[in-house]
C-alpha cells in the first residue's frame, strides 16, 4: 500500500490511542476495509520498524524522564507504566535506555494489550492502581497528552503533563501541572515534593 502519513496526518491520528484502531480508524478515512488480519500484520511491521529505530538511537525518551524515574526509585517512591501502547514497544524502548529486562524494574505494567478500552478510557489506570494495591491520592500520573490525562484524571489521580510534539496543541485545564519537559533545573524529587504536587495547581519549579 502507498501510505504516508504527514506530521499533521499523525498529530490527528493520534486522537485515536491505540495502534490497531489508529489502522482501522485511517481505513476508514480512506474508505477502506480489511480484515483483522491484514491490520494486525500492518501493525506488527510497524513495530518491527519502532524497534529498529529505537535500536539504532533515533527513538529518544523524553527530556527528564530518565531522571525523574531514578530519583523517584532513590526515593522509594514505587514506579509504574500505563500505556496503551503494545508490550513489544514499550519493551524496546526500555531495553535501549535502561538495559535489558528494564520492564521488570517497575512495580506495575499494563500495556494496550492488558485492557478493553483504551484511553481516555480509565482502565489502564485502573488496573495499574489495583496492581500496586494504591489509593488515587497516594499517586502522580506524568502524561503528554489530553487522552492520557483524561484517563488519570478519571481515576482521581493528579497530573503532570508534558506535551509532546504531537499533543502541545491540545488542553490540558484539568492538569496539576504543565510543563515542556521534565530536565534540570528542577530539583530532585522526593515525598514532600511529590505530596504538594498533588495539593497544588502552581509549576512543578515552585513546588520542586
Amino acid at each position: 500500500r502507498d501510505w504516508h502519513w504527514s506530521a499533521d496526518d499523525y498529530r490527528e491520528l493520534l486522537n485515536v490511542t491505540g495502534g490497531r484502531e489508529r489502522i482501522r480508524h485511517f481505513l476508514r478515512t480512506i474508505n477502506e476495509t480489511e480484515t483483522d488480519q491484514f491490520v494486525a500484520d500492518v501493525h506488527a511491521r510497524k513495530n518491527a520498524i519502532y524497534a529498529g529505530l529505537v535500536e539504532s538511537g533515533e527513538v529518544a525518551l523524553r527530556p527528564g524522564i530518565k531522571r525523574i524515574i531514578g530519583e523517584a526509585r532513590r526515593a522509594n517512591v514505587r514506579t509504574a507504566i500505563a500505556t496503551t501502547t503494545s508490550r513489544t514497544n514499550l519493551t524496546a524502548l526500555l531495553d535501549c535506555h535502561f538495559g535489558a529486562g528494564a520492564i521488570t524494574g517497575f512495580d506495575a505494567v499494563v500495556t494496550g494489550e492488558d485492557v478493553a478500552r483504551k484511553k481516555p478510557d480509565p482502565e489502564a489506570y485502573t488496573r495499574t492502581l489495583a496492581a500496586l494495591d494504591l489509593a488515587p491520592d497516594q499517586c502522580i500520573a506524568i502524561e503528554d497528552s489530553r487522552n492520557g490525562l483524561l484517563a488519570a484524571a478519571a481515576c482521581g489521580i493528579a497530573v503532570l503533563v508534558t506535551p509532546s510534539l504531537y499533543t502541545a496543541h491540545e488542553q490540558f485545564g484539568e492538569a496539576a501541572a504543565v510543563r515542556a519537559d521534565l530536565q534540570h533545573p528542577y530539583p530532585p524529587i522526593d515525598i514532600t515534593v511529590l505530596d504538594a504536587l498533588l495539593r497544588t495547581s502552581q509549576p512543578l519549579a515552585a513546588t520542586s
